[in-house]
């Protein structure tokens, strides 16, 4: 029960730190602070634990071109900021990465399966 208090405690405390930074001359730094790979440490060190060194790899690999969707939907955010509603403009960006992952995971079983190549 602890634990999951200090997770809770550290996730407030990291959107306290973007709300802080957004309010700030360097607002644009509160786009970097949610890219910090806590998850990506939490989910490396369990596949390497499980899987091996081997296993890490891949997922290290697949995770460098799961950078695809988000630059996706970076860029969209990009085009649509001044054209339309902050909803609607990041409701469709979210809608362009969950495509662009979906033909991303796809893509990838494809080739791990051997049947792209």
């Amino acid at each position: 029960m602890l634990s999951l208090f200090l997770k809770c405690i550290l996730g407030a405390a990291v959107v306290l730190l973007i709300s802080i930074l957004s309010k700030s001359k360097a607002f644009y730094i509160a786009g970097l602070v949610p890219l910090f790979p806590t998850f990506a440490l939490i989910a490396h060190v369990i596949v390497a634990q499980e899987k091996g060194a081997e296993a890490l790899k891949q997922t290290a690999l697949f995770g460098l071109w799961s950078l695809i969707p988000y630059f996706i939907y970076l860029f969209t955010v990009y085009l649509l900021a001044t054209k339309l509603s902050m909803w609607s403009c990041l409701g469709i960006a979210m809608l362009c990465w969950i495509v662009a992952a979906a033909v991303l995971i796809y893509a990838w079983q494809l080739f791990q399966n051997g049947s792209v190549l």
